[in-house]
């Protein structure tokens, strides 16, 4: 009994041995370090849009607004909503809430935008150029190559040709619709000269006369989808077509003819919008996280490039000249 306790007095005496004399402590961090480096700071914003490097328009919802934010920073530097617009009637305000689209046009100058009207604002003073009521839930807008507009419409199964005229509006404005199953969007081919539109089944083409008096479109033919689509987008500085359906993301390659899946880290249903650059520019992608919105841009291989609670983005796109659709001039038309 003896032997034992004078055991647990021994290990105790080096248990205290050790504690005092430090035994066991990791050694400082050597001269002129402290442990890990801090998070970089992130770049100042850019002064106004037009210096903008990196830049993504945002249809958000939350304010019914068209936002633009530099990724670099982080910050959003530029904003538009009809209810800001001291030009547009009270009861017109509606039309453009909720916007489903904002794409950047003639240079990077101007942004075309849907909710239940289609609008073109020029980004350098927001003033509004012209809108016009198209209704049955717009989804997405293309520019043509006379200025004139053509819009999707999903619940109203249909494609509207809206004559551009920025001096008569918003009433009175010609239009001209087509028939189209669950419309989502429009995207002008300056190659072939046709628009494509996306239905449930299928990837229609259509022609344009190009006549002013009487603007209108022709069917020509179609490409079977793999899947219902909601969204359609030039991939940059390629002949091919983003594609997002219920389940996947694909690209149309125009030389092969083929529909590609291409795969999306975590997952691409709910997937809204996708939208490519140059070297050094991330593809980014829009992923639901509550109904149809989310408060967060993502690259393709998941990584977070945008964040801010509360938001309600529907598409985004980056601020980038887009020359699969549009001609290199970049000046602002309407057909007369």
């Amino acid at each position: 009994m003896k032997s034992i306790v004078l055991m647990k007095n021994i290990v105790l005496l080096i248990y205290v041995a050790w504690f005092f004399c430090g035994c066991g402590k990791t050694d400082p961090a050597p001269p002129g370090t402290s442990g890990p480096e801090p998070p970089a700071a992130l770049p100042p914003p850019p002064a106004s849009v037009a210096q903008c490097e990196k830049c993504v328009i945002l249809s958000e919802q939350s304010q019914n607004r068209i936002a633009i934010v530099d990724l670099p920073s982080k910050t959003m530097i530029w904003e538009w909503s009809a209810a800001m617009n001291t030009t547009i009637p009270a009861a017109h305000i509606q039309w453009l809430s909720s916007p489903t689209e904002a794409k950047p046009v003639y240079n990077n100058k101007y942004i075309l935008l849907t909710g239940e009207a289609v609008a073109l604002v020029r980004i350098a003073d927001k003033k509004l150029m012209f809108y016009a009521y198209v209704g049955g839930n717009v989804h997405s807008a293309e520019l043509l190559p006379d200025g004139n507009i053509v819009a999707a419409s999903s619940a109203g199964n249909k494609l509207t040709l809206v004559k551009v005229d920025t001096l008569h509006y918003p009433d009175n404005v010609y239009t001209k619709t087509y028939p189209i199953n669950d419309g989502h969007n429009v995207v002008w081919d300056k190659k072939r000269q046709v628009l494509w539109a996306g239905s449930a089944l299928d990837l229609q083409a259509y022609t344009y006369n190009f006549d002013c008096a009487a603007p209108g479109l022709t069917f020509s033919y179609s490409l079977t989808l793999p899947e219902g689509l909601h969204d359609l987008f030039p991939v940059y500085g390629e002949d091919a077509l983003w594609l997002s359906g219920g389940s996947k993301v694909y690209q149309y390659k125009f030389d092969t003819k083929q529909f590609e899946v291409i795969p999306i880290a975590q997952s691409s249903v709910g997937v809204k919008s996708v939208s490519s650059g140059p070297a050094g520019f991330p593809t980014i992608i829009i992923r639901s996280k509550i109904s149809w919105w989310t408060d967060e841009i993502l690259s393709m291989n998941g990584e977070s490039l945008y964040m801010q609670n509360n938001l309600r983005i529907y598409k985004a796109r980056w601020l980038l000249e887009n020359i699969f659709s549009y001609s290199a001039d970049g000046q602002f038309k309407q057909c007369n």
